[in-house]
């Protein structure tokens, strides 16, 4: 568990995109970012596509960052 959480959450951290930006750009809540940054819960497949989305929106080079630490090179 955990490797999409540990993904976003060097992400956040790099590009300064608060857990809350993040929510309201995805519609959901702060509370099922931050399981996911603390790694309590992992994302649904579906849904990390949705993160990437959301992150292009507020960062392009955030969602390809994203997408690369947790594809893997």
């Amino acid at each position: 568990m955990g490797k999409a959480g540990k993904a976003l959450k060097q992400v956040l951290e790099t590009y300064d995109i608060s857990q809350n930006k993040l929510a309201v750009t995805m519609g959901i809540s702060r509370a099922n970012i931050n399981r996911w940054v603390h790694e309590q819960r992992d994302p649904a497949g579906d849904v990390i596509v949705e993160i990437k989305n959301a992150l292009k929106q507020l960062n392009p080079d955030a969602a390809e960052d994203f997408a690369r630490l947790f594809l893997g090179d």
